[in-house]
């Protein structure tokens, strides 16, 4: 490369990175992005995106079985695997290549290789040919993300064994499989293999499945997997695995109670832990705790012009979120007036599974605990007019609001499309909306938007259809 000099370097091409990189581009920063891997980062190669695609698949597949409640004939209904895949490869790859296409047409300097700060500004590049090069930076962003965790004695080995990068390219679509963890990631790999005929057992350590959601969206949850035939078992470890040829089995337990599980693949989703290695962060005094570095609310590390964003930085570990992330702390720098520190109770979250699950705020029980008088609104999927014409009867919209003040507390849903309805709550939530701005809003009919209007009016004693 000609220039090494630049105003922004950012380590990491991941949905924070990239979008960092871009907003500095358009705030006339020079600036330049180092990747080792993939632009786009796990997000769009190996997580987001190419997981969005495979259940849409299995959402089709589930749709189709389903095909003569609404009058079609739909016999014979198979899937092929490998095409299954390399759909999910091909839009991966679509979306990789658009992100080149931002780099290109914002001017940003683009390096393959590995970063390691070196102090004063200055980023020594190992590319991936060899090669060693050194540039230098006014300010720097480390948004090098995560990557699954693993525990002593359930290490993915790739064929037996799988995180989420191997459960998206399968060689062989499993009879049984266990799924270690009732996150989202966890979630949505069971909704995907259940719906396409896997046998699907989920071991959950916590006492429900999905625990960061409110209780209640929980337990609609699990009751709806359990209907499509899933196992689950909360409050319950795995202590062991031992893998035979084509097979492992799985030592559970639950206080007073132990037992095997033999299944033919097992998919580990027990969190993730940030990419902190190898960038010579401990050299430059930069804190790191529980293998995420540790920031104030600009995204500053404590040490002079340089910051980190994303899943490195620690939860809520969504694509979103980094972005946003990206975004406040290049403005920061910039110096561009009226930037907010983010507030993590406004980040919407979603578990793209069937049923779907979204979120955003605090959970009843948060709020409670938070010594809040609230007031709460319920709404079903079976009263809403285009669910029933939809055929998808089954879920909740769930508000929570300050009894005093009227402001939106919380949002929580379970049903078809809420991970599009979810974000009509958030951006209510930024604009500190009340329930007399909501219960003024027309909503219009028929939708299940409206699902939305109605769980609100619940909360003040006036739904309408219910």
């Amino acid at each position: 490369m000609a220039d090494t000099n630049f105003d922004l370097a950012v380590i990491g091409a991941g949905p924070g990175g990239y979008v960092a990189a871009i907003r500095a581009a358009q705030l006339g920063l020079k600036t330049v992005i180092v990747e080792r891997e993939h632009l786009g980062g796990i997000c769009l190669n190996w997580g987001c995106i190419p997981t969005k695609a495979l259940l849409r698949t299995s959402e089709l597949y589930h749709q189709m079985g389903r095909a003569a409640e609404f009058g079609l004939a739909c016999d014979n209904i198979r899937f092929d695997l490998a095409s299954v895949i390399e759909r999910s490869r091909k839009v991966a790859a679509k979306l990789a290549s658009g992100v080149a296409y931002l780099m290109k047409k914002n001017k940003i300097a683009v390096i393959d290789g590995e970063a390691k700060l070196e102090g004063q500004g200055k980023i020594a590049i190992t590319a991936k040919g060899g090669g060693l090069s050194t540039i230098a930076a006014k300010h720097i962003i480390i948004a090098t993300g995560a990557r699954a965790r693993e525990l002593p004695g359930l290490e993915a080995d790739g064929r037996l064994v799988w995180t989420y990068k191997h459960a998206m390219v399968p060689q062989v679509f499993p009879k049984s499989l266990l799924v270690i963890g009732s996150g989202a990631i966890g979630i949505e790999f069971a909704s995907f293999y259940r719906t396409l005929g896997a046998e699907v057992t989920v071991v959950e350590m916590l006492d429900r499945i999905l625990p960061v959601e409110d209780a209640e969206i929980s337990a609609l949850a699990r009751k709806g997997f359990a209907k499509q035939g899933m196992t689950i078992h909360t409050g319950t470890t795995v202590e062991g695995l031992t893998r035979h040829d084509e097979s492992v089995t799985a030592r559970l337990a639950k206080p007073g109670l132990t037992g095997e599980l033999k299944v033919d693949r097992v998919i580990l989703a027990i969190g993730i832990t940030g990419n902190v290695e190898g960038l010579g962060l401990e050299a430059q005094g930069v804190k790191i705790d529980k293998g995420h570095i540790v920031v104030d609310e600009w995204c500053r590390t404590g040490i002079p012009r340089l910051y980190a964003i994303g899943d490195v930085v620690g939860p809520p570990w969504l694509a979103h979120k980094a972005s946003h992330e990206g975004v406040l702390c290049v403005e920061k720098i910039a110096g561009v007036e009226g930037v907010h520190p983010l507030d993590k109770t406004s980040v919407p979250a979603c578990t793209y599974s069937t049923p779907q699950v979204a979120s955003v705020g605090l959970t009843e029980e948060a709020a409670r605990a938070g010594g809040r008088a609230i007031k709460v609104g319920r709404f079903p999927y079976s009263a809403n007019g285009k669910a029933i014409a939809l055929g998808e009867t089954e879920g909740l919209i769930k508000t929570i609001f300050d009894e005093g003040t009227g402001e939106l507390l919380g949002a929580h849903m379970i049903g078809a499309e809420v991970t599009e309805l979810i974000q009509g709550f958030a951006i209510a939530k930024g604009l500190e909306t009340t329930e007399a701005e909501l219960i003024s809003t027309i909503f219009p009919h028929p939708t299940l938007s409206e699902m939305m209007y109605e769980s609100v009016l619940d909360a003040y004693g006036r739904a309408l259809h219910m």
